[in-house]
This record gives C-alpha cells, structure tokens and sequence, in this order.
C-alpha cells in the first residue's frame, strides 16, 4: 500500500514548492474531522534541493530546527508533522503517529 501512496504523495507536493522526494516511511495519520479530512504524512528526504513557490504557495523557505517561525505555521497538523518527525530521527522502523491528545484545561 506504501508504494501506491507514496506515487501520490510525491505528485501532492509538486505543486506546493516544487520538490523531487524520497519518501522514506509513513510518519503519521491524522484525522481532521471538522474538515473532514484524514491526512497522511510521509518522512521524506529531498531528492533535488531546488524548492520553489508555486500556484498554492507565495513563498518556501528551508529553515534549520531553531529557526522555524512555529507561530506562523498555518496549520496544528503541520506542527504536529514536525514535532514526529523530530522525536522519530534516527528510528528506522516505528508505528506511525496520530492526532495528539487534547490540551486539558487548568494545566
């Protein structure tokens, strides 16, 4: 199943900023019911550094860990993405994640 998504998955990402991928392992799976989506998020590396902004995106930037602007990230699900795939480096094998717990109230 991996090999069917992973075609689309690299097609997905072609035109947010134009990156050729090496999608290396499904990383996680969240369930957005409130636009009812169910997103997949594959670890992937950059099979071609060229990165470009195109029709769905203004700009792209790369960014090292400690520079990455976390609140102008658009969206709970990118920050998610980027909180797994930091805690998974260095794993070769692992289940995929899911939605975080919910924040509790008064902690």
């Amino acid at each position: 199943m991996l090999a069917s998504w992973s075609g689309h998955e690299r097609r997905c990402t072609r035109p947010t900023a134009g990156p050729r991928i090496a999608i290396d392992a499904l990383l996680a799976v969240y369930n957005i019911p409130r636009i009812s989506q169910v997103q997949l998020i594959y670890r992937a590396t950059l099979a071609d550094p060229a990165i470009a902004a195109g029709p769905e995106s203004l700009e792209v930037a790369m960014f090292n860990w400690d520079d990455i602007p976390w609140h102008d990230l658009a969206f709970p699900s990118v920050r998610w993405a980027l909180e797994q795939y930091r805690a998974r480096t260095g794993q070769a094998a692992f289940p995929p994640a899911s939605n975080p717990p919910p924040p509790v109230e008064g902690l």
